[in-house]
C-alpha cells in the first residue's frame, strides 16, 4: 500500500516510515501540515498516519481537507492527546482510527493494514488467484502449496496484481502503489521486479504482459 506519515518529530517519523517499509508498504514522510497537503494533492494514498499537533497547518485541518477533497485515503490519527474527548473530536473530524502516544510499532502496523483493507472495499484479507495465495498479515506467499520467498518489492507488486483480480495493472500504477515519491519515473524497476517475480513463482508462468498496457495475473 501507499502510506503517508505526517509527523513533526523527525526521528519518530523516520522510525515509523522504516517500520512500515519493512511491512512492504511504500511510505512518504511529511513533517508539517502544509507539506502533507501538498503530497496528498499529488499522490494517491491508501492510508495517512496523521499527527494532530503539526506546524504550519494543524493536523485537524489536514483531516478536514482530506474529507472535503473526497480522498479515499483512510486516516489514522497519532497523537499524545489521550483523553476520551480528544479521541471523540478526532474521530468526528473524519479520522478512521485513533492511536495515542506512546504506542507499539506492531500495533500501528496492524492498524495501518486494517485501514488499507477498508480503503479497497471487497478486498479479502488473504488474496488467492491462479494457485497463488498471499497473506499480507503474515507476509507469506505460496503457489500450489509451495512456499515462495519474495523480496519486499516483489511481494508488494504481487499483492497489487492479485488485488486487481485479473485486470491489467499498468507500470505507472505499480510505481504509484509500491514505490515512494523518490522513485525515478523513468526507472525500469517495475520490469525488473516482474522478471524476478516470474522466476520465483515458477512454471507455468502466471504473470502476463499486455504490451503497452501493463501486467495481469490471468
Amino acid at each position: 500500500m501507499r502510506v503517508l506519515v505526517v509527523e513533526d518529530e523527525r526521528m519518530l517519523a523516520d522510525a515509523i516510515a522504516e517500520w512500515l517499509r519493512e511491512e512492504t508498504h511504500a511510505v512518504d514522510v511529511a513533517n508539517d501540515g502544509a507539506a502533507a497537503l501538498e503530497r496528498i494533492g499529488v499522490n494517491d494514498y491508501d492510508v495517512v498516519v496523521l499527527d494532530r499537533d503539526l506546524p504550519l497547518v494543524h493536523g485537524d485541518d489536514v483531516c478536514r481537507e482530506l474529507l472535503a477533497g473526497g480522498s479515499q485515503a483512510r486516516v489514522l490519527m497519532l497523537t499524545a492527546a489521550a483523553e476520551v474527548g480528544d479521541r471523540v473530536t478526532g474521530l468526528s473530524l473524519g479520522a478512521d482510527d485513533y492511536l495515542t502516544k506512546p504506542f507499539a510499532f506492531q500495533e500501528l502496523a496492524a492498524r495501518v493494514l486494517a485501514l488499507g483493507r477498508r480503503s479497497r472495499p471487497g478486498a479479502p484479507p488473504v488474496l488467492r488467484r491462479a494457485g497463488i495465495t498471499l497473506d499480507p498479515a503474515r507476509r507469506e506467499v505460496t503457489r500450489d502449496g509451495r512456499y515462495v520467498l519474495l523480496a519486499k518489492k516483489e511481494f508488494a507488486v504481487l499483492a497489487e496484481l492479485l488485488r486487481a483480480d485479473g485486470a491489467v495493472v499498468s507500470a505507472e500504477q505499480l510505481l504509484e502503489k509500491v514505490w515512494d515519491e523518490h522513485v525515478d519515473p523513468f526507472t525500469n524497476a517495475v520490469r525488473l521486479t516482474i522478471l524476478k517475480l516470474r522466476r520465483k513463482l515458477g512454471d507455468p508462468p502466471v504473470v502476463e504482459t499486455t504490451p503497452g498496457v501493463g501486467y495481469r495475473i490471468a
